[in-house]
């Protein structure tokens, strides 16, 4: 029988199991096959690097042999230059960069279909594409769908283009990371027509920006519809958004409804535009929270219009404030509120042509309105936990990228703090503005968030740092418990037989849940008051057993916020009723054991 180097980060790690947990179980398979893979002689190298604060040197074998996730922002990609007048249809395609790509192009048709779906990192680009091309058209039909993390630029595309239409429907649904740039875009361009429908829907924690969009163009419509519907805490950043445009009509139609905290900046959009309109119908309804914020939109322009109606009727009322909105417009300028809901700010605006009209407490108040953002099945109650109930559960599937913890003598020393956020990006290599620097900074606000009331938390880049944490909550006597497999997802299964951990009585555990970051990393934090249930989990028409689940019934809910999105789900409020949910598939929860 072949012995294992007592050298490796494996065996470090179980021997830190059997040293801190009383109750002689064997290390868990989990917590072994998340332990680093690295070689004794790779360790000490590594080990060595770190405490020179010279790790950054050899950043690419650390990330390989580390089995660590660093590729957020891949540019190892082939450019195209295309500028004849064939016709491009590009199936089943990823990650390239499009340089000068359709320049002066005459007719024709682009069409971008399953484009660089189902993958971890999405690095593509867009510049000069279709510039200063005539009646040309792109189409881009499920671009980055279902990816981990998605960066997506498109740099003077379609810049004094003259008609011709760019269409993106289906564009980045489903995407963890989303960080896409629109720059320049149709900027100069005369009669084109441009349309986003389903576009970032089902997103999670990104960002959109678009930059002199469509600047002194000409006549060209653009609508967004469906536009990041069910995100979750979407930024969407226009500026300079159709500045000096001419009889440019941009309409908004279900922007950002049913989404958990959306948010928009409005910069000097459509300043000094002539007879353009812009119209928000049905904007940001059925969201939860939100914000929004028109800095001098629509400053200086002539005879245009913009019209909002049936806007932000969240299901809690966010904020939205109105700064130098229409100021200094001249002309018939009308700018008109209809059924716009309350908790606005309206600061130094035109009041000449502005009218509201129904701009009332639409806001339902009254929790009736649905929220869709969140999943069925998400969060269901206790009396849910019976031998025979059907019940529909979520997508428990991990859609994290695969990575490695790193070994406790390394993640330890490595920086993460945001006092720290320099020699962080110094040592993953991460840019100003990139992907990389987006994921860290996202996962330190979620680690250095202040606890909720009775919450213990810390954020672990290291099996040793998970176990200690469990021990120092728990005591020695712990178990580690996660669901078996990701079956039944997204589909009606049965209970089947029902175990009550701890004999059913009110406990305390803790859960933790993965992050975001080049390391494996976990968001760990104790939740008191709880009771904990494992069951199988069984096809409703056959009754077979498919899986085995872990649920966690959080008894006291009294200390979350009224938005969160188990009420939205189940219909109550704080500390009315208790909230159950499955561990989902590599997420843990650790218990005193039986």
């Amino acid at each position: 029988m072949q012995q294992t180097n007592p050298f490796t980060p494996r065996a470090s790690l179980v021997r830190y199991w059997n040293t801190h947990v009383s109750n002689k179980l064997p290390i868990p398979q989990f917590l072994v096959s998340k332990a680093s893979p690295l070689t004794p002689r790779d360790y000490a190298f590594f080990r060595k690097l770190v405490s020179h604060k010279t790790l950054s040197s050899r950043f690419e074998s650390f990330c390989t042999l580390a089995n660590l996730y660093c590729s957020f922002d891949d540019s190892s990609k082939d450019a195209i230059h295309r500028t004849n007048n064939d016709d491009a249809n590009f199936a089943l395609y990823s990650n390239k960069r499009f340089t000068n790509y359709g320049s002066s192009r005459v007719a024709g048709v682009d069409s971008f279909k399953n484009y660089s779906g189902g993958l971890n990192t999405v690095t593509d680009s867009f510049k000069k594409y279709s510039q200063a091309s005539t009646r040309h058209s792109e189409r881009f039909t499920n671009y980055a769908e279902n990816t981990n993390v998605a960066n997506t630029n498109f740099t003077s595309y379609g810049s004094k283009a003259t008609a011709g239409s760019g269409n993106f429907n289906n564009y980045d649904k489903l995407v963890n990371v989303p960080n896409l740039g629109f720059a320049s875009y149709d900027s100069g361009a005369v009669n084109r027509q441009m349309s986003f429908s389903s576009y970032g829907n089902e997103t999670n924690s990104g960002g959109q920006s678009f930059t002199s969009y469509g600047k002194s163009a000409r006549a060209g419509p653009t609508d967004f519809t469906n536009y990041a519907v069910s995100s979750n805490i979407l930024q969407s950043d226009f500026t300079g958004y159709g500045e000096s445009g001419g009889r440019v009509n941009n309409t908004f139609k279900s922007y950002g409804s049913s989404g958990n905290n959306p948010r928009s900046t409005f910069k000097t959009y459509g300043s000094g535009s002539n007879s353009g309109s812009d119209t928000f119908t049905s904007y940001r309804n059925g969201a939860n929270v939100g914000q929004d914020s028109f800095e001098n939109y629509a400053a200086k322009s002539n005879s245009g219009s913009a019209s909002f109606e049936n806007y932000g009727k969240s299901f809690n009322p966010g904020n939205d404030s109105f700064k130098g909105y229409g100021k200094g417009s001249v002309g018939r300028t009308i700018i008109g509120f209809k059924s716009y809901s309350v908790g606005r700010s309206f600061k130094d605006y035109n009041k000449q042509g502005v009218w509201f009209s129904q701009y009332s407490n639409l806001s339902a108040s009254s929790g009736k309105m649905v929220n869709k953002w969140v999943e069925a099945g998400k969060f269901f109650r206790e009396s849910m936990m019976k031998e025979g109930n059907v019940m529909v559960m979520p997508d428990i599937r991990d859609k994290m990228p695969s990575r490695s913890f790193l070994p406790g003598a390394i993640s330890s020393k490595l920086p993460f703090s945001s006092s720290l956020v320099g020699e962080m990006k110094e040592v993953f290599h991460a840019r100003r503005g990139s992907a990389m620097e987006r994921v860290m900074i996202r996962a330190l606000e979620e680690c250095e968030r202040s606890p909720s009331p009775g919450e213990t938390k810390r954020c672990v880049g290291s099996g040793e740092a998970m176990i200690e944490f469990a021990v120092s909550v728990l005591g020695p006597n712990v178990v580690l418990r996660k669901t078996e497999n990701v079956r039944g997802s997204r589909r009606r299964v049965m209970i089947g037989r029902v175990k009550a951990i701890n004999g059913g009585k009110v406990t305390k555990s803790v859960s933790c849940h993965q992050s975001l970051y080049p390391y494996l990393l976990y968001y760990c934090h104790s939740v008191p008051k709880v009771r904990v249930y494992e069951a199988d989990i069984l096809d409703v028409d056959s009754k077979a057993k498919i899986n085995h689940g872990v649920a966690i019934c959080h008894l006291d809910t009294s200390a979350w916020g009224p938005e969160h999105g188990a009420f939205v789900a189940l219909g109550s409020t704080p500390g009315k009723i208790e909230v159950c949910h499955w561990i989902f598939e590599n997420d843990v929860t650790w218990t005193i054991g039986d």
